[in-house]
């Protein structure tokens, strides 16, 4: 009976062992989901083939494609700096984070709030850097783009343009694991927790 009890515990032990890292694989993959607001990927890859006329531009396609761009980049990277809480009337506000705590945009009762949790830490900085840096590569080796500023490089090097968008992610996804993402800002689902007056 003994050896019985002792391989029922080491195998329940190796099943909490597998679900602790599926559970950590699953908190990756979803940080690196919420890494890039998806309504402005979204946005991009609709937008990209119009203006750079399905990869072949002319100057005014290139001028509107960097446009585009940099627009989609900031809004990756200012992101990583809103939050939101649901106020003591039951409504979602967002704001921007600061040293001191949370701007809010529209609540005219954030005076009378503590919203000194929601401000500026670490990993907001490494949010930003990381979501600009995935975006850049999703968007500058976009077919379209590629075609439209570098076209050489779409014949010549496939294998990158195939292989570091991959890479990227799984860097990016290992170094959310480090900083998860605490922020549930504009792009991102809204925060559960309810700020009042205390």
């Amino acid at each position: 009976m003994a050896p019985e009890r002792h391989q029922f515990s080491s195998s329940a032990s190796a099943k909490a062992t597998q679900k602790s890292m599926g559970d950590r694989t699953l908190t990756g993959v979803g940080n690196l989901i919420k890494l890039l607001p998806t309504g402005t990927v979204f946005i991009y890859q609709f937008l990209s083939p119009l203006l750079t006329n399905y990869g072949h531009c002319s100057t005014i396609n290139k001028y509107l494609t960097g446009a585009l761009l940099l627009i989609s980049g900031f809004s990756c990277c200012f992101s990583s700096f809103t939050d939101s809480y649901t106020g003591s009337d039951g409504r979602i506000y967002y704001g921007i984070a600061t040293v001191k705590g949370l701007w809010a945009f529209s609540d005219a009762n954030a005076k009378s709030l503590d919203l000194s949790k929601y401000k500026l830490q670490l990993g907001d900085f490494v949010h930003a850097f990381f979501s600009l840096f995935v975006f850049a590569v999703l968007g500058v080796l976009d077919p379209n783009t590629v075609g439209c500023y570098y076209p050489s490089l779409e014949t010549s090097q496939k294998t990158l343009l195939m292989s570091l968008p991959a890479a990227v992610g799984a860097v990016s996804s290992s170094v959310f694991m480090v900083f998860p993402n605490k922020r549930h800002g504009i792009g991102y689902p809204s925060a559960a927790d309810t700020t009042q007056d205390s």
